[in-house]
Parts: C-alpha cells; structure tokens; sequence
C-alpha cells in the first residue's frame, strides 16, 4: 500500500525505510546477519578459557596504544622531516613510503615465528625447512618498495592530463572551457 505524503507524492514502504533509515532495507538485514555471527563466534570464543582471551584483547589494546602508537607517529615525523617538511613534501609523498613500509611490516607480523626460524613443531609438521623465510620476505619487502618507487617514477614523469584536454580546462572536477586571458 502506498501512503500520500506531505510533498503530495506517493512513496512506497521501502522508499520511507530508506528515509528513514538511511539505506535500503537490505543494508540493516545484512548488517544484523552480520552482528548475530559475530555474537555466535564471540560465545563460542568465550566457551573456553576466556579470562585468558580478555587478558590478551586488553594487553593487545594497550600494547597498541602505548607502545606502538608512539613509535609509528615518531617514526612518520623523522620520515617526514628527512624528506624536507611541510612545504616540500605532501601526505600523499609519505604515503608511498608507508605503504609498502605498512605491508612488509605486517607480512612480519604475520610470520613472525617463521621468520626468525624458530617455530615449535612446523619443520616436523610440514617437513620444509625454515631456512628459506627470512630471505623470501626481504626479498617480498624489496620488491613492494621497487614496485611503489616505480609507480613513483611513473607517475611523476607522466603529463598532468588534467591541465588541458583539448581546449578544456580541468577545474575542480569539472571540465569548462578555457578563457582567453589563460
């Protein structure tokens, strides 16, 4: 059933839910799905030990902010006083160091006990060595800052297509046509 509203036109159910609400109905059914999956992992989280999963979850939270937090920031501030201030580089230069910087760090954490070689049990579990772990992730970590310093590069030495594209003017997203006095 459609209902008059005060702007005269008719609007369905799901088009009030959605003024309303703010998205289509879909959007909060996805969204319930999605917290009564996590509810069902949480409770099956906290069947076993849990005071000991509490004790991790808040030694994960403060090691992240009092120990982690404080040494990427200081780490992105030398980084970005090496590379000449404020007026000569921008957030978005500092973003192609922090990216791969970012990526090989968390391939780190990840493979921590492989990299350093010394995970209980993997050689007989697996029968590889772990010999080759250390090598292949500084060889992923040089490879992700090549790849980004080439982009870099490409980037760079690429035309500004977005100054002039056949007699328009690129403009704050748009495009217009160029004046005369320019």
């Amino acid at each position: 059933m459609r209902k008059l509203t005060w702007t005269g036109v008719r609007r369905s159910a799901a088009e009030r839910f959605r003024a309303v609400y703010g998205e289509p109905p879909l959007h909060l059914v996805v969204l319930l799905a999605s917290l009564a999956l996590c509810g069902y992992a949480l409770v099956r989280l906290l069947r076993g030990d849990w005071p000991a999963i509490a004790v991790w979850f808040v030694g994960a939270a403060l090691l992240h902010d009092l120990v982690l937090v404080p040494l990427y920031t200081g780490a992105d501030w030398l980084t970005h006083k090496a590379l000449g201030g404020r007026r000569r580089t921008s957030w978005k230069d500092i973003n192609w160091l922090r990216v791969p910087f970012f990526l090989s760090l968390l391939l780190l954490l990840v493979y921590w006990p492989l990299v350093l070689g010394d995970p209980p049990d993997y050689e007989r579990a697996t029968g590889l060595s772990t010999d080759v772990f250390l090598g292949r992730w500084l060889l992923i970590s040089a490879a992700l800052f090549a790849a980004t310093g080439i982009l870099l590069v490409i980037r760079r030495w690429r035309p500004d297509t977005r100054r002039v594209i056949r007699g328009l003017r690129y403009v704050g997203g748009r495009f217009g046509r160029r004046s005369a006095g320019r």
